[in-house]
């Protein structure tokens, strides 16, 4: 499973594994035949790398090192830990190369864009021109609605004025109806005095109309006893 994997991380990774082979026998080579580097836990190489225990026994050999070589790993769980910490390692360089791919696909949209953007600058003189129109449409626009607030203002300072001058109008016409309600009054109480007039010169007519029928038939009485007188003589 690990070698499948290896294969197909391309040949940029194989390179750089060729290169850390290469490396590693290099190490090796500077190392004594009975050198074992110890594995922990992660699968990778330990970072103490005494893998030998070095003690120089002065009382019975002076000026002579003794060297012990450290009891080694067995094979099979160092080879498992080694392909497990190999395992991470490709997960964590698969990690990379997809944020290496995703920084690739972002630099490749950014030169798309930058490329795009000339086109863009080009209708910036076009756009600028349509905004400097639609400007000053909508100033004009202002000045007409300034204009027109202008006369709405001044028609409402007319008002008070108006309404001062039509004040004075109905306060006159209350006067004049007024002084006409005191005339129809006095013309009203003058036609009672009228009437009362001709009442009383009624009655006085009758009056002497019947004083007039009594002294006509006194005439008639008195002219009947004068031709009896006469024709009596």
């Amino acid at each position: 499973m690990f070698f499948q994997r290896f294969f197909k991380m391309g040949p940029g990774l194989k390179d750089f594994w060729s290169r850390a082979g290469s490396w590693l026998q290099t190490y090796k080579s500077s190392r004594t035949a009975d050198y074992r580097p110890q594995i922990n836990d992660e699968g990778l190489i330990s970072q103490n790398i005494e893998s030998v225990k070095v003690s120089a026994d002065k009382s019975q050999h002076a000026g002579q090192v003794v060297v012990k070589a450290v009891q080694p790993i067995d094979r099979p769980e160092s080879i498992e830990k080694l392909q497990v910490g190999f395992d991470k390692l490709i997960d964590k360089l698969q990690g990379i190369n997809e944020h290496l791919n995703h920084q690739i696909t972002q630099h490749e949209e950014l030169i798309n864009r930058l490329d795009s953007l000339p086109r863009i600058l080009e209708s910036f003189p076009a756009v600028v021109e349509n905004q400097n129109r639609l400007t000053e449409q909508l100033f004009e626009q202002l000045k007409a609605t300034a204009t027109k607030s202008q006369q709405f203002i001044d028609i409402l300072e007319e008002i008070p004025a108006e309404t001062a001058k039509q004040t004075n109008t109905l306060e006159d016409i209350d006067h004049q109806l007024a002084a006409a309600a005191a005339a129809d009054v006095q013309a009203a109480e003058s036609f009672n005095k009228f009437h009362e007039t001709l009442a009383k010169l009624n009655e006085r007519t009758t009056e002497q109309t019947d004083g007039i029928l009594q002294m006509n038939r006194t005439f008639a009485a008195s002219d009947r006893y004068l031709k009896y007188l006469i024709s009596q003589q």
